[in-house]
């Protein structure tokens, strides 16, 4: 069996909060349990390409958005 090498994180009362573990680990353990990896989870975006019409420049929007702010 694979031996897998972790850290436990721990909050300011040294309760265990999260366990670390290297990355090469994690993709053994995907591999294990066939879970998709992360390339097989991405999605092709090009069907959305053109389904939105934008009445301003994205720039100018976020700018005069950011102004509203203040």
């Amino acid at each position: 069996m694979h031996r897998i090498g972790k850290k436990i994180v721990r909050d300011e009362s040294q309760r265990p909060v999260a366990v670390q573990i290297d990355y090469s680990d994690w993709l053994e353990i995907e591999r294990r349990l066939s879970l998709p990896s992360e390339e097989d989870r991405s999605t092709d975006l090009s069907q959305y390409e053109g389904s939105i019409t934008l009445t301003e420049a994205p720039l100018d929007y976020q700018s005069r958005i950011r102004q509203e702010w203040s």
